[in-house]
Protein backbone atom coordinates (compact mmCIF):
# COMPACT_ATOMS: atom_id res chain seq x y z
CA UNK A 1 0.00 0.00 0.00
CA UNK A 2 1.04 3.48 -0.70
CA UNK A 3 2.70 5.21 2.78
CA UNK A 4 1.35 8.70 2.06
CA UNK A 5 -1.80 10.37 0.97
CA UNK A 6 -2.57 13.80 0.48
CA UNK A 7 -5.83 15.26 0.87
CA UNK A 8 -7.46 18.60 -0.14
CA UNK A 9 -10.59 20.65 0.92
CA UNK A 10 -11.56 23.90 2.22
CA UNK A 11 -14.04 22.16 4.84
CA UNK A 12 -12.16 20.94 8.17
CA UNK A 13 -15.11 18.48 9.26
CA UNK A 14 -14.40 16.72 5.74
CA UNK A 15 -10.79 16.45 6.14
CA UNK A 16 -10.97 15.34 9.74
CA UNK A 17 -13.64 12.50 8.74
CA UNK A 18 -10.81 11.36 5.96
CA UNK A 19 -8.06 11.51 8.23
CA UNK A 20 -10.24 8.74 10.32
CA UNK A 21 -10.90 6.82 7.65
CA UNK A 22 -7.33 7.01 6.05
CA UNK A 23 -5.84 6.39 9.55
CA UNK A 24 -7.51 3.23 9.37
CA UNK A 25 -6.15 1.98 5.95
CA UNK A 26 -2.90 2.56 7.25
CA UNK A 27 -1.61 5.58 5.44
CA UNK A 28 0.51 8.58 6.49
CA UNK A 29 -2.47 11.31 6.24
CA UNK A 30 -1.21 14.94 4.98
CA UNK A 31 -3.89 17.34 4.66
CA UNK A 32 -4.63 20.95 3.42
CA UNK A 33 -7.52 23.70 3.00
CA UNK A 34 -6.57 25.04 0.13
CA UNK A 35 -4.98 24.29 -3.07
CA UNK A 36 -1.67 26.43 -2.49
CA UNK A 37 -1.05 25.00 0.87
CA UNK A 38 -1.88 21.55 -0.71
CA UNK A 39 0.76 22.03 -4.13
CA UNK A 40 3.38 22.92 -1.11
CA UNK A 41 2.89 20.13 1.02
CA UNK A 42 2.73 17.99 -1.93
CA UNK A 43 6.10 19.26 -3.62
CA UNK A 44 8.15 18.92 -0.08
CA UNK A 45 6.41 14.87 -0.36
CA UNK A 46 5.18 14.18 -3.32
CA UNK A 47 2.59 11.70 -2.04
CA UNK A 48 1.79 9.22 -4.77
CA UNK A 49 -2.14 9.68 -4.23
CA UNK A 50 -3.74 13.09 -3.36
CA UNK A 51 -7.20 13.33 -2.77
CA UNK A 52 -8.60 17.16 -3.74
CA UNK A 53 -12.30 18.64 -3.53
CA UNK A 54 -13.18 20.01 -7.02
CA UNK A 55 -14.90 23.06 -5.73
CA UNK A 56 -12.62 25.62 -3.50
CA UNK A 57 -12.00 28.76 -3.03
CA UNK A 58 -8.43 30.49 -4.87
CA UNK A 59 -7.28 27.39 -6.28
CA UNK A 60 -9.64 25.07 -7.58
CA UNK A 61 -9.54 21.37 -7.67
CA UNK A 62 -8.88 21.18 -11.82
CA UNK A 63 -6.48 23.89 -11.34
CA UNK A 64 -4.40 21.45 -8.36
CA UNK A 65 -4.83 18.39 -10.70
CA UNK A 66 -2.91 20.03 -13.23
CA UNK A 67 -0.43 21.73 -11.55
CA UNK A 68 0.61 18.41 -9.44
CA UNK A 69 0.27 16.61 -13.26
CA UNK A 70 2.50 19.11 -14.55
CA UNK A 71 4.88 18.34 -11.60
CA UNK A 72 4.44 14.38 -11.33
CA UNK A 73 2.62 13.01 -14.09
CA UNK A 74 1.96 9.29 -12.49
CA UNK A 75 0.81 10.68 -9.17
CA UNK A 76 -2.80 9.19 -8.85
CA UNK A 77 -5.09 12.20 -8.60
CA UNK A 78 -8.91 11.43 -6.92
CA UNK A 79 -11.44 14.18 -6.95
CA UNK A 80 -14.01 14.94 -4.57
CA UNK A 81 -17.02 16.33 -5.88
CA UNK A 82 -20.53 17.10 -4.68
CA UNK A 83 -23.69 15.57 -6.64
CA UNK A 84 -24.62 17.90 -9.50
CA UNK A 85 -20.89 18.02 -10.58
CA UNK A 86 -20.95 15.01 -13.44
CA UNK A 87 -19.57 17.46 -15.82
CA UNK A 88 -16.54 19.27 -13.45
CA UNK A 89 -16.21 15.34 -12.81
CA UNK A 90 -15.66 14.44 -16.73
CA UNK A 91 -13.58 17.19 -17.14
CA UNK A 92 -11.05 16.23 -14.38
CA UNK A 93 -11.30 12.71 -15.94
CA UNK A 94 -10.37 14.35 -19.34
CA UNK A 95 -7.13 16.20 -17.70
CA UNK A 96 -5.96 12.36 -16.38
CA UNK A 97 -7.95 12.24 -12.70
CA UNK A 98 -7.32 8.94 -11.64
CA UNK A 99 -10.74 8.77 -10.46
CA UNK A 100 -13.67 10.85 -8.91
CA UNK A 101 -15.97 10.04 -5.54
CA UNK A 102 -19.35 12.29 -4.74
CA UNK A 103 -19.74 13.68 -1.08
CA UNK A 104 -21.37 12.90 0.96
CA UNK A 105 -18.19 10.62 1.34
CA UNK A 106 -19.44 6.90 1.14
CA UNK A 107 -16.42 4.63 3.22
CA UNK A 108 -17.06 1.57 0.41
CA UNK A 109 -16.67 4.21 -2.44
CA UNK A 110 -13.72 5.86 -0.83
CA UNK A 111 -11.54 2.42 -0.44
CA UNK A 112 -12.77 1.15 -4.31
CA UNK A 113 -11.15 4.66 -5.52
CA UNK A 114 -8.36 3.96 -3.18
CA UNK A 115 -7.73 0.35 -4.56
CA UNK A 116 -7.68 1.39 -8.39
CA UNK A 117 -4.98 4.28 -7.36
CA UNK A 118 -3.37 1.37 -5.78
CA UNK A 119 -3.53 -1.02 -8.67
CA UNK A 120 -2.35 1.31 -11.05
CA UNK A 121 0.44 2.41 -9.10
CA UNK A 122 1.08 -2.09 -8.80
CA UNK A 123 0.82 -2.22 -12.92
CA UNK A 124 3.21 0.38 -13.66
CA UNK A 125 5.92 -1.18 -11.79
CA UNK A 126 5.52 -4.13 -12.95
CA UNK A 127 4.79 -6.07 -16.37
CA UNK A 128 1.93 -7.68 -15.83
CA UNK A 129 -0.72 -7.53 -18.87
CA UNK A 130 -3.46 -5.45 -18.56
CA UNK A 131 -5.96 -7.29 -21.55
CA UNK A 132 -6.48 -10.25 -21.44
CA UNK A 133 -8.45 -12.59 -24.05
CA UNK A 134 -10.82 -15.05 -23.38
CA UNK A 135 -13.27 -17.50 -25.14
CA UNK A 136 -16.70 -18.31 -23.29
CA UNK A 137 -18.33 -20.41 -25.98
CA UNK A 138 -19.40 -18.07 -28.58
CA UNK A 139 -18.24 -14.96 -26.80
CA UNK A 140 -14.82 -13.65 -26.72
CA UNK A 141 -13.97 -11.93 -23.10
CA UNK A 142 -11.36 -9.29 -22.39
CA UNK A 143 -10.43 -8.74 -19.21
CA UNK A 144 -9.19 -5.45 -17.93
CA UNK A 145 -6.87 -4.05 -15.47
CA UNK A 146 -5.28 -0.92 -14.49
CA UNK A 147 -5.89 2.44 -16.20
CA UNK A 148 -7.78 2.52 -19.82
CA UNK A 149 -6.05 6.24 -21.28
CA UNK A 150 -4.45 7.93 -23.77
CA UNK A 151 -1.66 5.14 -23.98
CA UNK A 152 -4.10 1.70 -24.28
CA UNK A 153 -4.90 2.64 -27.66
CA UNK A 154 -2.40 -0.11 -29.67
CA UNK A 155 -3.42 -2.49 -26.47
CA UNK A 156 -6.89 -2.11 -26.81
CA UNK A 157 -6.87 -2.42 -30.38
CA UNK A 158 -5.03 -5.52 -30.52
CA UNK A 159 -6.98 -7.27 -27.88
CA UNK A 160 -10.03 -6.46 -29.25
CA UNK A 161 -8.87 -7.58 -33.29
CA UNK A 162 -7.99 -11.34 -31.43
CA UNK A 163 -11.12 -11.84 -29.39
CA UNK A 164 -13.53 -11.36 -32.65
CA UNK A 165 -11.23 -13.13 -35.02
CA UNK A 166 -13.77 -16.01 -34.67
CA UNK A 167 -16.40 -14.44 -32.71
CA UNK A 168 -19.18 -11.77 -33.10
CA UNK A 169 -19.93 -11.38 -29.21
CA UNK A 170 -17.77 -9.26 -27.08
CA UNK A 171 -17.24 -8.59 -23.49
CA UNK A 172 -15.61 -6.10 -21.94
CA UNK A 173 -14.89 -6.99 -18.28
CA UNK A 174 -13.59 -4.49 -16.02
CA UNK A 175 -11.52 -5.50 -12.67
CA UNK A 176 -12.46 -4.45 -9.90
CA UNK A 177 -9.13 -1.63 -9.96
CA UNK A 178 -9.71 -1.15 -13.32
CA UNK A 179 -9.93 2.81 -14.09
CA UNK A 180 -11.26 4.68 -17.41
CA UNK A 181 -10.28 8.75 -17.93
CA UNK A 182 -11.20 11.54 -20.56
CA UNK A 183 -8.82 9.78 -23.27
CA UNK A 184 -10.17 6.35 -22.19
CA UNK A 185 -13.77 7.15 -22.34
CA UNK A 186 -12.93 8.30 -26.09
CA UNK A 187 -11.30 5.18 -27.43
CA UNK A 188 -13.53 3.20 -25.80
CA UNK A 189 -16.53 4.73 -27.52
CA UNK A 190 -14.54 5.09 -30.56
CA UNK A 191 -13.68 0.93 -30.16
CA UNK A 192 -17.85 0.55 -29.55
CA UNK A 193 -19.05 2.36 -32.32
CA UNK A 194 -16.81 0.07 -34.57
CA UNK A 195 -17.84 -2.62 -33.17
CA UNK A 196 -21.18 -1.96 -34.09
CA UNK A 197 -20.41 -0.84 -37.30
CA UNK A 198 -18.94 -4.06 -37.83
CA UNK A 199 -22.07 -6.15 -36.30
CA UNK A 200 -20.32 -7.44 -33.03
CA UNK A 201 -22.70 -6.80 -30.00
CA UNK A 202 -20.42 -5.92 -27.37
CA UNK A 203 -21.66 -5.51 -23.27
CA UNK A 204 -19.83 -4.19 -20.62
CA UNK A 205 -19.25 -5.76 -17.22
CA UNK A 206 -17.93 -4.19 -13.79
CA UNK A 207 -17.89 -0.30 -13.83
CA UNK A 208 -17.89 1.06 -11.06
CA UNK A 209 -21.29 2.91 -9.83
CA UNK A 210 -19.68 6.40 -10.69
CA UNK A 211 -18.08 5.41 -14.20
CA UNK A 212 -21.82 4.03 -14.92
CA UNK A 213 -23.57 7.40 -14.36
CA UNK A 214 -20.54 9.03 -16.43
CA UNK A 215 -21.01 5.94 -19.16
CA UNK A 216 -25.07 7.25 -19.24
CA UNK A 217 -23.97 10.63 -19.88
CA UNK A 218 -21.43 10.51 -22.56
CA UNK A 219 -23.91 7.99 -24.58
CA UNK A 220 -21.79 4.67 -24.21
CA UNK A 221 -24.48 2.73 -22.77
CA UNK A 222 -26.36 3.28 -25.77
CA UNK A 223 -24.13 1.33 -28.03
CA UNK A 224 -23.47 -1.27 -25.60
CA UNK A 225 -25.18 -3.15 -22.66
CA UNK A 226 -24.05 -2.42 -19.06
CA UNK A 227 -24.25 -6.13 -16.84
CA UNK A 228 -23.56 -6.38 -13.15
CA UNK A 229 -21.46 -9.82 -13.71
CA UNK A 230 -20.10 -11.65 -16.57
CA UNK A 231 -22.52 -14.61 -15.79
CA UNK A 232 -25.78 -12.14 -16.49
CA UNK A 233 -23.65 -10.74 -19.64
CA UNK A 234 -23.08 -14.20 -21.01
CA UNK A 235 -26.68 -15.13 -20.17
CA UNK A 236 -28.09 -12.14 -22.43
CA UNK A 237 -25.95 -13.30 -25.70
Amino acid sequence: MASKILVIDDERPTLKMFKLFLDVYGYEVFTAENGTDGLDIFEEHRMPIVLTDIKMPGMNGLEVLQRIKQIAPNTEVIIITGHGDMDLAIEALSLDATDFINKPINQSNLESALKRAQERIRLSQTDDEEYIVRIEGDVSVIEIAGAINSGSEKSLSEAVATALKNNTKLVLALSDNASVNGAGIALMTQSLLKCRKDGVSVSLVGLAENMTSVFDMVGISKIASVYDTLEDALDNF
